[in-house]
């Protein structure tokens, strides 16, 4: 991979760590346990699309998705939803 590759993918996973901050307290903690576990990888093009769509969500859906009072589970986070939900 090149620098600048390298570079644009640590660029948009710092903004996505940003956005993962969330009022709710909970999802505060799983979104930290979720960094803390990937010790510095970088998110591949398909997980970074599955958070930046969940965190498109507001925080009480979000929630309801993460702890698992939604079953539902859109087919293309179904990877992340359940790592998420293993935290």
């Amino acid at each position: 991979m090149s620098t600048t590759a390298a570079d644009s993918r640590h660029a948009r996973d710092e903004r996505l760590r940003w956005h993962c901050r969330r009022a709710l307290l909970e999802l505060d903690i799983v979104f930290t346990r979720f960094w803390a576990e990937r010790q510095g990888q970088p998110l591949d093009d398909e997980e970074a699309a599955s958070l930046t769509r969940l965190l498109a969500l507001e925080d009480y859906p979000l929630w309801d998705l993460v702890s698992g009072k939604n079953e539902f589970i859109p087919p293309a986070d179904k990877k992340l939803l359940e790592l998420l939900r293993r935290l």
